[in-house]
């Protein structure tokens, strides 16, 4: 069985953030979504993954080389344009040829993995498996109708939804997807839609199943839902404190400080994850926040947050939280005068001021 990942969607929802990284490398508990998604399929005993990529095919790449630090096989897989889900299927065939295979969107996060899922996927000979939850807004996802656990009808996006059965970015499918992905028409946002090919296998009488799970899953294509996925997957951290922690400073709750991260004269409060070559001095590190690698942050506080690679962030008066900063941000107390804020913000930025 293979893998397919698809990680080549722009991100739009995420700019300015996305103008100049994948959305897939965004760090969520200070690992980029896309390896989770990687590590659930190699935890599921796949080992030949395909990944379909735009023009962030240089940066995804540059991450995750041939594969070897999963011990799996990685092949890329470009894709001209975003055309679809099931387009990008279309573009695999020559990787997948007729082995059945996992098709997993890059940017969504499954806690419990697939291993269970790709197993019953096995057992059960189905043509396709998708795998669906329950949610309180399906108008914004591919809603199912059942009849016990065969899917009888797929609708992307509807207005007056009849379940509330979203597809979850898993779908496991055998060779029969390739008659259908030839034989429908793209939508009118000219794309191939996966649930119009899902639909022809169900229309053909192919045999769709579905698998609702309970545990937690996310899209994190907004900054809320990513800032939701740290949450989640800092509550679950693994305590190591393994950098240079002065005598000063407190450390409470799960934390996760790696080698050459410094901490002076500062309180970390957990579930918090530092990586290597941060300076955390004289400032406050509460709940839920993970500061990526060498970013260094000085008499302020942040809770609740996201802090990518290289930023400096000090002096600051009030508390930063329920934020996403990304690359190289300098978010700094001014002492020019007249006093007044003086910002540099990139297209799609959001500001919040007191």
């Amino acid at each position: 069985m293979k893998a397919l990942i698809l990680s080549g969607g722009a991100g739009t929802r995420l700019r300015p953030i996305t103008h100049t990284s994948a959305k897939q490398l965004i760090p969520v508990a200070n690992k980029p979504i896309l390896f989770y998604g990687i590590e659930a399929i190699k935890e599921a005993g796949i080992r030949d993954v395909g990944i379909v990529v735009g023009d962030t095919y240089q940066e995804i790449s540059k991450a995750v080389g041939e594969g070897k630090k999963w011990n799996i096989k990685i092949t890329y897989i470009k894709q001209e344009a975003p055309l679809g889900l099931a387009h990008a299927v279309k573009i695999s065939r020559n990787f997948l040829q007729d082995e059945p295979f996992v098709m997993y969107l890059g940017d969504n996060i499954i806690k419990q993995g697939i291993k269970s899922l790709v197993e019953e996927f096995q057992e059960k000979s189905s043509h396709s498996q998708i795998l669906l939850a329950h949610v309180e807004n399906p108008g914004q996802f591919g809603v199912a109708e059942l009849k016990e656990d065969k899917v009888v009808r797929l609708v992307e996006k509807p207005k007056q939804p009849k379940t509330d059965l979203a597809l979850v970015g898993v779908y496991m499918f055998d060779h029969h997807i390739f008659e259908a992905v030839e034989n429908i028409k793209p939508s009118w946002r000219n794309e191939l839609e996966i649930t119009d090919a899902i639909q022809y296998l169900i229309d053909k009488n192919y045999l769709v199943h579905s698998h609702i799970i309970n545990g937690w899953w996310k899209d994190t294509g907004k900054p809320e839902d990513l800032l939701e996925a740290n949450r989640i997957m800092l509550s679950d951290l693994e305590v190591a404190v393994d950098g240079e922690i002065d005598g000063n400073s407190r450390i409470s709750g799960k934390v996760r400080i790696e080698k050459g991260a410094q901490i002076v004269d500062s309180v970390i409060r957990g579930p918090v994850a530092i990586a290597r070559g941060c300076k955390i001095v004289s400032s406050y590190i509460g709940p839920f926040t993970s500061i990526y690698y060498r970013t260094s942050i000085e008499e302020s506080e942040v809770e609740h947050s996201i802090i990518m690679d290289e930023c400096k962030i000090s002096g600051l008066k009030a508390r930063i939280e329920d934020s996403l900063i990304g690359k190289s941000v300098v978010i700094s107390k001014s002492t020019l005068k007249p006093k007044a804020y003086r910002f540099m913000l990139g297209d799609s930025s959001q500001v919040g001021t007191i």
